[in-house]
């Protein structure tokens, strides 16, 4: 069973890996009811390495934490703050 605190180590780890410094990078996580949201910030020269052309690294990262927290029952959402 895969518990939220996989899925937040799940999107540590994945933004972590694409950044430049990843001591900069800030994870806010934000509960209400069934729904979490990860807010995301990063230095902003790493902002376009974690969002991807067209998006598609960000999709990409969204597609696996919520596959992580399927189990659960919660709906999952990562946003870039920049």
């Amino acid at each position: 069973m895969v518990r939220t605190s996989d899925t937040d180590a799940l999107v540590r780890f994945l933004v972590t890996s694409l950044v430049d410094e990843p001591d900069s990078v800030e994870i806010a996580k934000r509960v209400s009811g069934d729904s979490v949201s990860y807010e995301v910030s990063v230095h902003p020269e790493d902002v376009g390495k974690v969002i991807g052309r067209q998006g598609r690294i960000i999709k990409s990262i969204r597609t696996l934490a919520r596959a992580s927290a399927g189990t659960t029952g919660q709906h999952v959402d990562v946003e870039v703050l920049g």
